[in-house]
């Protein structure tokens, strides 16, 4: 590789991750920190927030879940990844600058914002994560991967820190607007920095014709992806495993503030702070098991993901004070890094290079679907009974996803140079 060949690369890698530095704005400003409780403290004001927090992000994930095997044939067809990347990043950067306007009691509009936003958000990452194998080589899939995912924990500590000085105040009356303005600032940085990935990173499927039906061509390929399943049998084993174990760590994720607001009583600075420890502590979780994923394997290094998870969820149960919490925060960082970044790169490895954007559309689709259940589930239980009691199911999802993904295969890694 050239000079500049190997300047254009690293050009494209940094314009890749970037993206991801730009969707956690959303992801922990939206889904993990402020407007979970402005949701339930603001706009829902002694309602079973849980429950309706809880289905609003369950419903938006059935509808992604729906729509991601169909966007993904489509894309690979060749209607372009880049093309709907766009569409759905600017539908989730108007959608969450549209929860600007959501005040107290308006909860159907709260509701169908936050829905907007997050498809939007999750259905993009079908194509974001489909450009994984044309900016890198097999041996590089992991560490690349892992640099995705600690862009995204760098931008998570950028936001916190931009509005933290909003947050300062609470959810009092006289701070609702700051609070309502870090909903802009998330728009605005999501828009920001995606900007380079559609600038820089090519998009070689072009030869498609507008003119063609691409929701038939979708739902044929799909249709013909399900017949020849037994010949992916092995992918199939995976996506079980990863429908179960990510069910449980997307529950942990929306869930967390909640939990430490309601059940730990902790101050909103207190939740911002545990945040920016579990973002730190993701970002050498993302990049070390990248790393460690390319030396042992995907799988060896999933396995350790999800029993720090395991650990996490039974610390988690006991925990009575912000000190415990913060402690719990470092595991739950470094699991989230590890099991999020391996996961991407060990579907790349087992899927068939002709169907990738399908194949991903497919393991968004079992992500996706497995949001469906596990926080309502979680909403419900919590509400009828309480969040620790919740928090059982969740560690009962991780060793399940444990022992379906022993059955996985693992493709020999390549050698040296290939």
């Amino acid at each position: 590789m050239t000079p500049s060949q190997s300047f254009l690369r690293r050009g494209k890698i940094l314009s890749w991750t970037l993206f991801d530095f730009a969707n956690t704005a959303f992801y922990v400003l939206i889904l993990t920190v402020g407007y979970p409780l402005y949701f339930k403290k603001v706009i829902v004001n002694g309602v079973e927030g849980d429950a309706l927090w809880g289905i609003s992000f369950s419903l938006s994930m059935l509808i992604v879940a729906i729509l991601s095997p169909i966007l993904g044939a489509v894309a690979d067809y060749g209607a372009g990844k880049k093309r709907f990347l766009w569409l759905f990043t600017i539908l989730c950067v108007l959608s969450t600058a549209a929860l600007f306007f959501v005040q107290g009691s308006m909860i159907v509009m709260g509701m169908i914002f936050l829905i907007l936003a997050n498809i939007g958000f999750e259905a993009g990452l079908v194509f974001y994560d489909a450009f994984l194998p044309e900016i890198t080589t097999e041996r590089s899939y992991g560490r690349v991967s892992g640099y995705g995912f600690a862009m995204g924990y760098v931008g998570s500590l950028v936001t916190l820190l931009i509005a933290m000085p909003l947050y300062s105040g609470g959810f009092e009356p006289g701070n609702l607007l700051n609070v309502r303005l870090s909903f802009l600032i998330a728009a605005g940085l999501f828009f920001l920095f995606a900007l380079p990935l559609f600038i820089v990173v090519p998009d070689p499927q072009r030869h498609a014709s507008l003119k063609l039906d691409f929701v038939a061509i979708g739902l044929n390929r799909i249709r013909s992806t399900f017949r020849e399943f037994p010949k992916y049998r092995n992918v199939a084993k995976f996506l079980l495993a990863y429908f179960i174990y990510i069910d449980a760590v997307n529950t942990i994720i929306i869930f967390s503030s909640i939990f430490a607001d309601e059940t730990l009583k902790l101050s909103v600075q207190d939740i911002i702070v545990f945040f920016a420890i579990v973002q730190t502590s993701a970002i050498i979780g993302s990049v070390l098991f990248g790393i460690l994923a390319d030396k042992i394997g995907h799988k060896k290094t999933l396995v350790i993901s999800l029993f720090l998870w395991l650990i996490v969820v039974a610390v988690a149960y006991f925990v009575t004070d912000a000190a415990m919490f913060f402690a719990v925060g470092v595991f739950a960082g470094v699991a989230l890094g590890s099991s999020q970044s391996s996961s991407r790169s060990m579907m790349t490895t087992i899927i068939p290079k002709e169907k990738k954007t399908e194949f991903f559309g497919f393991y968004s689709f079992f992500g996706k679907a497995s949001a469906i259940l596990g926080p309502a589930l979680f909403g419900v239980v919590s509400s009828y009974a309480n969040q620790r009691i919740a928090l059982v199911s969740v560690g009962v999802l991780l060793v399940v996803g444990l022992l379906l993904l022993n059955r996985v295969e693992e493709p020999p890694r390549p050698a040296e140079g290939t």
